[in-house]
């Protein structure tokens, strides 16, 4: 069919004049974009791949998403009317899927530096999963040719949002010689240089639209929240995230003129999550400062497992475990993303998203999965 006309900022996509296609999108990150690459890394210790991750997903079964249901990246995809990227490692992985739905490479655990998030043992960081998308062009090369498949990877849209690993499973944390290496300007200008070598790697091979998403509030997720005295926000995590967005958001204005026919943007969503944290009432929410998942009372609970207990209630909570947010949380993320930079459907608007994801707990005797109409 005709290529989808899509008015789409944040993704930056255009059709190509006269060339049938059908516009995909690539998506590279961390836990907060995994759809199933981890779950399928065998020695991986950063996984979400027990109850009850996935609850409010689909059969409410664990699928490879660090949620209860949904992430950002789905929501837009639906909402927008593009098919959701498939996992790299997902066993139905083959050229047409690639060619009919894009691909995720995403890792939990994964940053922009290799040494990033060590001890998870198996992750992709980005340099790991731009390798993976060379196969991905290869492959595609392979099928349809080399002129066809250009326009097809010039046309598509792609996702680049990693960076809070980088701080938070490495320079944040003693054990990594990162720490003590780098003090927190010449950390962020490290993180720019290999980002800037990564995204014009990733030209080279064809990403022409692209976004990279700025970091949240470090410091005030549950986990640091935890570790800190007082339980309230740790200042420099989220200190450096500012560092981080300032940086890149430089960087990426740099690196467009450089490179030939680039459109690269950067999305960044920190002073609406912060407002979230900040004021959780005024967008519908009890709690911003605790798990809806979590063991007890025993913090931090670092993950979610079938011996925990939830929140009564998961539409009042922003986070979902002590680092990522609930499907309701992203839901909210992605519907001021998409207003903010004024995306419009790729199809003909007849298509329906998924209906929200359920929000209340089960019960002790009621079944862990949640109705059918969600996906």
């Amino acid at each position: 069919m005709k290529c989808l006309f899509v008015l789409l900022i944040v993704l930056g996509l255009n059709a190509i004049d006269g060339y049938d296609c059908k516009i995909v999108q690539f998506i590279f990150g961390d836990s907060l974009s995994d759809v199933g690459n981890n779950r399928n890394l065998p020695r991986s210790l950063a996984q979400a791949n027990l109850p009850y991750y996935g609850i409010d997903f689909g059969n409410g079964l664990p699928n490879g998403r660090f949620t209860n249901g949904r992430t950002v990246s789905d929501i837009i995809s639906d909402k927008i009317g593009l098919p959701r990227p498939v996992a790299f490692l997902d066993p139905s992985m083959n050229e047409d899927v690639i060619l009919a739905n894009g691909v995720n490479y995403a890792s939990g655990g994964g940053g922009i530096l290799n040494e990033t998030g060590g001890y998870f043992i198996q992750r992709f960081s980005l340099w790991k999963q731009i390798e993976l998308f060379q196969g991905t062009r290869d492959v595609i090369v392979a099928k349809i040719g080399k002129k066809e498949a250009d326009k097809f990877f010039q046309q598509a849209g792609y996702v680049v949002s990693l960076g809070s690993n980088d701080f938070i499973n490495n320079y944040l944390m003693p054990v990594y010689s990162d720490s003590w290496k780098y003090t927190d300007q010449t950390f962020v200008d490290y993180l720019m240089e290999t980002l800037e070598s990564q995204l014009t790697v990733l030209h080279s091979l064809g990403a022409r639209k692209l976004m990279v998403f700025g970091l949240g509030p470090m410091g005030c997720i549950p986990l640091q929240r935890a570790l800190s005295l007082d339980g309230k926000c740790q200042n420099k995590a989220s200190s450096l995230a500012v560092r981080f967005n300032k940086a890149a958001t430089t960087m990426l204005q740099d690196l467009e003129t450089k490179l030939p026919n680039a459109n690269y943007k950067f999305g960044e969503a920190y002073d609406l999550v912060n407002d979230v944290i900040t004021n959780p009432q005024k967008y519908g929410f009890d709690n911003a400062d605790s798990p809806c998942c979590s063991f007890y009372r025993i913090r931090p609970a670092l993950t979610c497992i079938p011996a925990s207990t939830l929140c009564k209630d998961r539409s009042k909570y922003v986070f979902w475990d002590e680092y990522h947010p609930t499907d309701k949380a992203n839901e909210l993320v992605a519907n001021i993303l998409i207003k903010r930079f004024d995306f419009m459907r790729a199809d003909d608007g007849t298509s329906d998203a998924p209906s929200p994801s359920p929000d209340l707990a089960p019960s002790p005797e009621q079944d862990l999965a949640p109705s059918p109409d969600n996906n």
